[in-house]
């Protein structure tokens, strides 16, 4: 046993003497892009699909290695359905993935604000909205406002009503005020702007939510599973206020932690730094 582990360890090292640039680049490209994929599907149904799809992978090596017909028969003919699948399946997964490549064309950009916002009044509209959910947590007034980043939110933008106003606090309690006619709905925040309330954010898949949560926490999940945008809710029955980002929920936030939380990470995601 040990002669077998020694054999193994001076092969090992044979092949580390002999690599190049070009192949060390070629492994940690390739691991950076499996750290990505996993990243992307901690915590979705996209996991289970991953060990499935490793699985067959593991049939489809065997069926070769040991000249199965049948199996490598089937195998081969499947493939294309699977890729069909796996595009299918990993819709938001692939939509995330693709957004953070994107993301990747922004850098000349960093620290440059959106046209026509300074930081000052950014910083004052985030500002308002966390004055405002304070101030609904304390009255138990649900809430539900999505901060927009890099990846814009104009497909639920146009599902609730369009307000182009600047934001306040004010604005917003009376916007979540029980029984008004876009109570129920999302604020959606561009800039130091309210561009639409009312609007309707998408569910997240069956079997990803494992705790029970009411529907406006289900809708700031589903959003955030797709986009990248961060999301602020206050609970109708408790009061609590949240943050939502990429599928992680932070409870019970005062406005400290809100600031802590919000400011930074809305900001940078928008082209600022603070």
């Amino acid at each position: 046993m040990s002669q077998a582990i020694q054999q193994f360890y001076s092969q090992l090292v044979e092949v580390i003497h002999h690599l190049g640039w070009a192949e060390v680049i070629d492994v940690v490209v390739v691991a950076l892009v499996l750290y990505q994929v996993l990243r992307l599907l901690r915590g979705t149904q996209g996991t289970q699909v991953l060990v499935g799809l490793v699985l067959l992978a593991v049939v489809g090596v065997v069926a070769n290695q040991f000249n199965f017909v049948l199996l490598g028969w089937l195998f081969r003919n499947a493939t294309f359905f699977i890729v069909v699948a796996v595009i299918v399946m990993f819709q938001p997964e692939l939509r995330r993935a693709l957004d953070q490549v994107g993301r990747l064309s922004r850098i000349g950009q960093l620290g440059r604000p959106l046209s026509g916002y300074n930081p000052g009044q950014y910083n004052l509209a985030i500002s308002e909205a966390i004055r405002a959910a304070e101030r609904l947590s304390s009255k138990r007034q649900g809430a539900l406002i999505a901060f927009e980043r890099s990846v814009g939110l104009e497909d639920y933008a146009a599902t609730g009503v369009r307000i182009n106003g600047e934001i306040s606090a004010e604005v917003l309690q009376s916007i979540f005020y029980p029984n008004s006619p876009l109570h129920d709905g999302a604020v959606i925040v561009r800039g130091s702007k309210i561009i639409a309330a009312g609007c309707l954010l998408p569910l997240p898949e069956e079997g990803i939510v494992r705790e029970r949560l009411g529907t406006r926490h289900r809708a700031a999940l589903g959003l955030s599973l797709a986009f990248d945008a961060l999301i602020m809710v206050v609970s109708e029955e408790t009061g609590s206020i949240s943050v939502i980002e990429e599928g992680k929920i932070t409870r019970n936030l005062d406005g400290d932690g809100l600031r802590q939380r919000v400011s930074p990470k809305v900001a940078k995601g928008n082209g600022f730094f603070g």
